[in-house]
């Protein structure tokens, strides 16, 4: 089986035209085939890279679901990750699929740019739900951390997403457009975007996993008020469950043990807004840490949580 990547060097401001690219290939580690644009253009965020990962045998006479995820670069190759771990999604969806337990898939993978991620992915809404007093307390934190909460940037990257993204991959592949075919998912601060943009854009997302949900949104804090700020939000947004389906996860070691003294208000909101065994899970896995390599053991239960047969 031959493995290759398209990448696709992007030339034009976005406006609903397929872009013009060059196509190179090369041999790297995972199935299936990626199509890469270096430099995807935006209005609204940094240029980053977007993968989009079409499974093994990919036809223009099929129609496949899309999940949007996050932390791009971490998905497909763990030989060209910092850590040299990753989550395997190429090889646990062509499983899946070639067992027949889910849908037809392709992966739409969005890179992020490190200095600017945790801005990227935290729920910029959520400020509304602090005082003045807790609104002081994070931003000296963020501030001692290098990060300035004075430009949260997640409602401008669901507009990338959403308005430049998404219009491209639904006019360049053979895809399902509506929300109910249309999910998103991430890990730690890319689980906090994932709960954020089923909130925000309803109407585009129809089912989330959010895998080891970084609550806390900054480590370290003392008498930490965003984890309240974050639930106050996913009460009054969290969209209705009869149409909606969404996946949280968490682990017991390393940085996912900071997370446990908040599952179970996760739980409280999911049963209070209608959520039941079909439309949410929110699952404990025991002994697992905070890493590419965690995720990637357990990839395969938000998969068939979001796209099961």
């Amino acid at each position: 089986m031959k493995y290759w990547v398209f990448i696709l060097i992007s030339s034009f401001l976005f406006s609903q035209r397929i872009p013009t690219y060059e196509v190179l290939s090369n041999k790297l580690d995972f199935e299936g085939t990626i199509h890469r644009i270096m430099k995807f253009p935006s209005k609204y965020v940094q240029v980053r890279t977007v993968d989009v990962w079409l499974p093994e045998g990919y036809s223009n006479t099929k129609k496949y679901e899309v999940l949007y995820m996050h932390d791009g670069q971490m998905l497909f190759d763990g030989k060209t990750t910092w850590n040299k771990q990753e989550w395997g999604v190429d090889e646990t969806i062509s499983e899946l699929t070639l067992n027949q337990q889910i849908n037809e898939v392709i992966v739409v993978a969005i890179w992020n740019i490190p200095e600017v991620r945790h801005l990227d992915y935290f729920p910029q809404k959520a400020m509304v739900y602090l005082t003045r007093e807790e609104k002081k307390i994070v931003f000296d934190k963020a501030n001692s951390l290098f990060l300035n909460f004075n430009n949260l940037s997640a409602d401008n990257y669901l507009k990338f997403i959403v308005n430049e993204v998404k219009p491209y991959v639904d006019s360049t592949y053979s895809v399902e457009t509506t929300a109910s075919k249309t999910a998103i998912m991430g890990s730690s601060m890319g689980g906090l975007i994932s709960m954020y943009a089923l909130c925000e854009y309803p109407n585009i997302f129809g089912k989330a996993a959010c895998l080891s949900t970084h609550w806390i949104g900054l480590n370290n804090l003392e008498h930490n008020p965003i984890p309240e700020a974050i639930f106050s939000y996913l009460n009054r947004y969290l969209p209705q469950s009869k149409t909606h389906k969404i996946y949280f996860d968490y682990g017991t070691k390393t940085l996912d043990a900071s997370y446990l003294p908040y599952q179970s208000k996760v739980s409280e909101i999911l049963r209070a807004k209608g959520y039941n065994s079909f439309s949410s899970e929110n699952k404990r896995f025991e002994a697992a840490d905070h890493s590419e390599n965690a995720w990637k053991n357990r990839l395969s239960v938000p998969l068939l949580f979001l796209f099961k047969k």
